[in-house]
């Protein structure tokens, strides 16, 4: 059973339940570092990355709502134990209440998509309307993909590729190869947010028949999994600079990995409730190797060019 006051929460505070603000940080991972990047090449533009901010924090929220009344549709939430409180399977809002309020946060962020097609092109009106396909049917819908394994796999790419490299087109109105490589990074430490989530749910989940990629791997093959996304993420740096395609001031992120061991070892040794905490600390990893990352850029930039790598 979810934790939850004794005390009713009033309307507004159950909107803030289902919005889950603390998911949000994480959201803006790949904004931080498509924006840096662009910074870094001349391209930043605060217009269009702010719009960018703005999609990637509804688009979490869209989702947020969306898969806590798709869930409770499909009896997913009945036996859940250790995750946030749901708001529609507690009755603190109506299925349709949530319905609604899902339409208007995606319809925001179509809003501000839309307005960037003046800016950017078609493009960016394909990534958002795939955006927002993806988070309906991640568990809405005849075949919804957070069901049979490819939550990981949309999460990577709308978190890492979309938000990261979409972030600089949107800037740049093209795509370095930077922006490209720093997806892989970002994206893999979003997914490992998702991969904490499911290996709490593991048992919950084979109870309602969801075959995450936890439930499909087992217990000890998904912790191999949060370890391997997260020893990519940080090794890529030192590949990319040594390449020439990132400036070695990239490595500031490192400054992370400290707490990122941290986490892998709650992954490694906690089951259940306990890794909620690890859950939030993966999220506050993400953002934290991002914004270390776009410093790095600024150091980079600020610096003479003998000094910046």
């Amino acid at each position: 059973m979810s934790d939850q006051d004794s005390i009713s929460p009033t309307q507004r505070q159950a909107w803030l339940l289902a919005v889950r603000p603390k998911t949000l940080p994480a959201a803006a991972a790949g904004v931080v570092t498509g924006t840096a990047l662009a910074w870094k090449d001349g391209q930043f533009h605060w217009l269009p990355a702010l719009v960018a901010l703005g999609v990637a924090l509804l688009l979490q929220i869209g989702s947020n709502l969306a898969n806590d009344v798709f869930d409770y549709e499909r009896g997913a939430d009945r036996v859940r134990q250790y995750g946030p409180l749901r708001v529609t399977q507690a009755g603190l809002l109506t299925p349709g209440q949530v319905k609604r309020g899902m339409l208007v946060v995606f319809g925001l962020a179509a809003v501000l998509g839309a307005g960037m097609f003046f800016v950017a092109g078609w493009p960016v009106l394909v990534i958002g309307a795939a955006a927002i396909l993806a988070a309906l049917v991640y568990t809405g819908g005849p075949f919804p993909i957070g069901y049979y394994g490819l939550g990981d796999l949309f999460v990577f790419l709308f978190f890492g590729a979309a938000a990261v490299a979409g972030t600089y087109y949107v800037q740049a109105l093209g795509v370095s190869p930077a922006a490209w490589w720093m997806s892989l990074p970002v994206g893999l430490l979003i997914t490992n947010i998702l991969i904490v989530n499911n290996l709490r749910d593991i048992e919950n989940d084979r109870a309602v028949n969801k075959r995450t990629m936890a439930v499909l791997l087992g217990v000890r093959l998904t912790r191999i999994e949060y370890l391997v996304f997260l020893v990519v993420s940080y090794s890529i740096l030192p590949l990319l600079a040594v390449a020439g395609i990132l400036p070695w001031w990239a490595l500031l992120a490192w400054v992370s990995l400290p707490f990122g061991q941290r986490v892998t070892r709650m992954v490694f040794t906690a089951s259940g409730r306990p890794l909620n905490a690890a859950l939030a600390m993966s999220g506050q990893l993400a953002l934290a190797y991002s914004l270390l990352f776009a410093a790095g850029m600024l150091l980079s930039g600020w610096l003479p060019a003998g000094v910046s790598g």
